[in-house]
């Protein structure tokens, strides 16, 4: 298994086959909010969208745009941290399936500041949100893709860009596959759950991200439980509020 890990998987992930879907994958959204519960996924998205707020003086409002966000559970412990802090957030989650959008507003269904879209990442317009985030999301492009994929998120920044993914190690894949069937039966979590790992990143992975990106301010870090969070800065002077 660590030699099977030393370079990412091109497999692709159930998740990722756009034919399938229905109830199946709305059961796998809800216990991957188990796993996320589990895994603390959520702590390095945070950690990274509060720099990016102290860094821009820490505003009294700030919006988020999450992308693939699934049922966008991880943005709970930014609205908690929002009230503490007397952040008027806005949160927008954007996923390309229905099932994913029926989810979130299901699970955020008495949560006014949070809305739900439907759109593929790159109709996204310019400056969108004044942070837009993906947790768990870009391990699912290749390689060759991850710069477009990237690049489309900073354009929809005005801010800046965190990036919460999952570190390619024998640990966290023995960890996950263990966990995935004490508790789940659900297809797509226990052939997705491993290989997500076995398609996550290593700290060379995103040394030559930056250097595809041509970006200067691109900061990567390893996070508890083998996590990276990277955030690249991408301030500019818009005022556009939300998705149109």
């Amino acid at each position: 298994m660590c030699k099977a890990l030393r370079q990412r998987t091109e497999e692709p992930e159930l998740m990722d086959d756009l034919s399938m879907g229905g109830p199946e994958l709305r059961e796998a959204l809800q216990h991957l909010r188990v796993l996320n519960r589990i895994f603390a996924a959520a702590a390095p998205t945070l950690y990274g969208v509060r720099r990016l707020w102290t860094e821009a003086g820490q505003p009294d409002r700030l919006s988020i745009l999450d992308i693939g966000a699934g049922s966008g559970d991880v943005n709970k412990h930014l609205l908690r941290w929002a009230d503490v802090n007397r952040i008027d957030l806005s949160v927008t989650l954007v996923d390309i399936t229905e099932e994913a959008c029926e989810e979130a507003r299901l699970f955020f269904h008495d949560e006014p500041r949070v809305r739900v879209i439907r759109r593929d990442l790159f109709e996204l317009p310019e400056a969108s949100a004044d942070v837009t985030t993906g947790t768990q999301f870009v391990h699912h492009f290749a390689a060759s893709e991850l710069p477009k994929v990237v690049a489309s998120m900073c354009k929809a920044s005005r801010l800046g860009v965190v990036i919460n993914d999952i570190h390619r190690h024998w640990l966290p894949w023995a960890a996950v596959w263990l966990t995935a069937r004490l508790i789940s039966n659900n297809r797509y979590i226990r052939k997705d759950g491993p290989l997500s790992v076995a398609k996550g990143f290593r700290a060379a992975d995103w040394k030559e991200l930056k250097h595809a990106l041509g970006v200067s301010d691109m900061f990567y870090a390893w996070r508890p439980l083998f996590r990276y969070v990277v955030v690249i800065g991408t301030r500019r002077a818009h005022s556009i509020d939300g998705v149109e």
